[in-house]
C-alpha cells in the first residue's frame, strides 16, 4: 500500500472523502501495473460509485489536460507514484 505518499494538488473535498481517493488509487496500483491507466481509472471509478453513488469520473495519467465542471465538494487532484490522478463527480454546466 503507498498511503500517505500522495501529494494532493488541489481539492475541494472533505477530508475523510480525499483520504478515500488516495486509498482507492493505492489499492488500485496494488492490483494493477502503473501504465493500465484505463483500468486503474476504472477501478477508482467503480469504488467512488459503490461508496457515494454513481455519476464520478475519474482520468489517470502521467500527461493530461483537462477542462470540467464538478459538483460542489467532489473535485480533487493528486499525484501518486508517478501518475496523476483527477476524480469528480460530474455537475449541469449552467
Amino acid at each position: 500500500m503507498l498511503e500517505g505518499k500522495a501529494m494532493v494538488e488541489d481539492t475541494d473535498m472533505p477530508v475523510k472523502m480525499q483520504i478515500q481517493a488516495m486509498a482507492s488509487a493505492s489499492q488500485a496500483l496494488d492490483v494493477y501495473d502503473v501504465v493500465e491507466y484505463k483500468s486503474i481509472a476504472a477501478y477508482i471509478k467503480q469504488e467512488f460509485d459503490k461508496r457515494y453513488g454513481g455519476g464520478w469520473q475519474c482520468v489517470v495519467g502521467s500527461n493530461f489536460g483537462c477542462f470540467f465542471t464538478h459538483s460542489k465538494g467532489t473535485f480533487i487532484y493528486f499525484t501518486l507514484e508517478t501518475l496523476n490522478f483527477l476524480i469528480f463527480k460530474g455537475a449541469v454546466s449552467s
